[in-house]
């Protein structure tokens, strides 16, 4: 009898796609490749656990989808965190109402406060009716005792994560990563030595508008890819309106499309407020482009000295940065240390290793 493994994730995975649902989709597909048997359900459908050995959840920072299906399934568990902190974006760069109570309340206040606020005004139900007199951060702090491992992106995000809730945990490191079949460097495509492009969703977290400034009406053409997120329409104007006549945009584009793109740049930037990764930052470094990536988070333990680090609050550190990364010829050592590292067949190898941790998997397997 193989292993067979419950992936669950957030409601919104596929019509909200995000880094989350990349992971989740192609860590499942390279566990499968290695024998496992692996479904994937959303955490608000209703789901017969008997014939699972194992759960394995996403995204820690939405306990309130995660605490009815620990109780009810009475399964072993491992969790991916996810483990992203704006509450810097919250504070200095957020508007509206939110962005005031951020700048009064500790950020598992906030979390808590948007779960139920989404609850009431836009009918998103909570699935874990616990989470509603426990909170944001005795409902981690639960899910992290109770899980038989955590599985963090890097060294970085599990030590962020146990400074915040004071939990030590066992824990093993599973990159993020590329697909390796895709990912394929065509050397018949010039690069564009004034080319900057920056892949992402439009959206306050991923701070186009400050990269926009940065570069509107220098010598750079930049290309901003991607679509708006769920009610970013008016941070995509203010992107639009601040745009000088060499920043252009480019909506959500087939894969292929994209993969031209990395081609083609020098430089690829990613000045968010916060990444655990960055898996469009990977993509575009093994397709051969320099590469820009906040100095927030845990991007230092994937690219090293390879990349150029910005303040995303800085315009002049994000110009800065890109203006010595396109002047500066490409490290092949980056190139080989992410198909070497970095790819989902490490990624499910890794995840595979980690199961096996598990008391009572190893027999499945």
């Amino acid at each position: 009898m193989s292993l067979r493994v419950l992936f669950i994730s957030r409601a919104t995975l596929w019509k909200d796609r995000g880094g989350d649902t990349v992971q989740v989709s192609n860590t499942a597909k390279q566990l499968q490749a290695l024998g496992l048997e692996v479904d994937i359900r959303l955490c608000n459908e209703v789901i017969d656990y008997s014939s699972y050995h194992l759960i394995h959840f996403f995204n820690i920072i939405r306990p309130a989808d995660i605490l009815l299906h620990i109780s009810r399934s009475g399964l072993p568990y491992v969790i991916s965190p996810i483990f992203v902190d704006y509450s810097e974006y919250e504070k200095k760069a957020r508007g509206g109402k939110l962005g005031m109570l951020a700048k009064i309340f500790p950020s598992d206040w906030l979390e808590y406060a948007k779960v139920v606020a989404r609850a009431l005004l836009n009918g998103e139900k909570i699935i874990s009716r616990s989470y509603l007199w426990m909170g944001q951060r005795r409902s981690v702090r639960k899910i992290i005792r109770n899980a038989a491992l955590l599985l963090p992106n890097s060294h970085s995000e599990y030590r962020r994560l146990e400074a915040r809730y004071g939990l030590a945990h066992a824990y093993a490191v599973v990159p993020n990563a590329i697909d390796s079949s895709l990912f394929i460097p065509d050397p018949s495509i010039p690069r564009e030595h004034d080319l900057v492009i920056c892949a992402g969703r439009i959206e306050g977290r991923k701070n186009q508008l400050n990269l926009i400034k940065a570069l509107s009406n220098t010598k750079y053409r930049l290309v901003i890819i991607g679509s708006p997120g769920p009610n970013q329409q008016a941070y995509d104007a203010a992107c639009r309106a601040a745009a000088g006549a060499n920043v252009s945009f480019v909506s959500n584009i087939p894969q292929d499309e994209l993969l031209r793109w990395y081609q083609r740049a020098k430089v690829h930037v990613l000045p968010s407020w916060f990444e655990t990764t960055g898996l469009s930052t990977l993509e575009a470094a093994v397709m051969g482009c320099n590469i820009v990536i906040t100095d927030k988070g845990d991007t230092r333990e994937y690219f090293m000295n390879y990349a150029w680090y910005c303040d995303p609050m800085s315009s002049e550190t994000i110009f800065a940065a890109v203006d010595q990364a396109a002047t500066a010829p490409f490290n092949e050592g980056l190139k080989t240390r992410i198909s070497t590292a970095f790819t989902w067949e490490q990624t499910a190898r890794a995840t595979l290793d980690a199961y096996r941790q598990v008391p009572g998997i190893q027999s499945k397997l």
